[in-house]
């Protein structure tokens, strides 16, 4: 879905989507699917080092989205949005669970998000509960400052 919005059929959009993932068994699968849709670039990585993700991106993005299972999501987030043009937009799909080495409830690591995502210089824009979806799990939407 994604795919479709950012690049469009035979990415007659332009777009570009630097999927990385750590596990070679899902690159593999990202490849296959990038072979049908153009602007799809599957990288084998680590999506919380820059210099592993730097040398895809073209310029800078008008979008990010994180979706990873690792402590320190937020933190991770901020990082990476410098990879993001001012005004460009960002999701972080934040879960609870891969927070477990901070200390309190599932609220109480949510509030720690919101507070890294405040101290930076982007923007909150708004908090997703999409609990009624998938448990533990918050989205937040930021905008980097222009």
């Amino acid at each position: 879905h994604i795919h479709d919005q950012i690049c469009g059929a035979q990415n007659h959009h332009g777009g570009q989507i630097v999927a990385v993932e750590i596990s070679p068994r899902a690159v593999r699968d990202l490849s296959e699917l990038a072979s049908l849709r153009p602007g799809l670039v599957p990288v084998l990585g680590d999506a919380r080092q820059a210099s592993q993700v730097a040398p895809y991106i073209r310029g800078q993005a008008d979008w990010m989205h994180q979706d990873l299972s690792i402590a320190d999501q937020a933190e991770t987030f901020v990082r990476m949005a410098e990879f993001l043009r001012p005004g460009g937009n960002g999701l972080l799909s934040l879960k609870a669970a891969s927070e477990r080495s901070s200390d309190g409830d599932d609220a109480s690591r949510f509030a720690k998000a919101e507070r890294i995502l405040k101290g930076s210089d982007l923007e909150l824009r708004e908090r997703i509960e999409i609990s009624q979806l998938e448990e533990q799990h918050v989205v937040f939407h930021v905008m980097k400052a222009a």
